[in-house]
């Protein structure tokens, strides 16, 4: 089976576990040197309307994957991965830090 990404984008990513929705795949991370697969990325959401930046991605390694459907991709939460982003330092922080 083969899959466009503009098709991943509209997939909705469900827990096996409990049948939360994670959210929709927004990136891929690839291997350059093999061009496989190496996880999905969910972008954190907006804080306070975007203002505040986001949170912390979600990156869902492959082989956590369970199932590629039609319509939802299944995964196994547990060994999820929350991408940190390096923090900003706000302008109070550096005047009164």
């Amino acid at each position: 089976m083969t899959s466009r990404f503009a098709e991943f984008k509209n997939k909705e990513i469900i827990d096996v576990s409990d049948g939360a929705k994670i959210g929709y795949v927004d990136d891929i991370v690839f291997d350059t040197k093999t061009a496989d697969v190496v996880s999905l990325v969910i972008y954190g959401r907006y804080r306070f309307f975007g203002l505040f930046g986001r949170h912390e991605d979600i990156l869902i390694d492959w082989s956590d994957i369970e199932i590629i459907g039609e319509d939802t991709i299944l995964v196994k939460e547990q060994n999820l991965v929350r991408d940190k982003k390096p923090q900003r330092v706000s302008y109070f922080d550096k005047l009164f830090g």
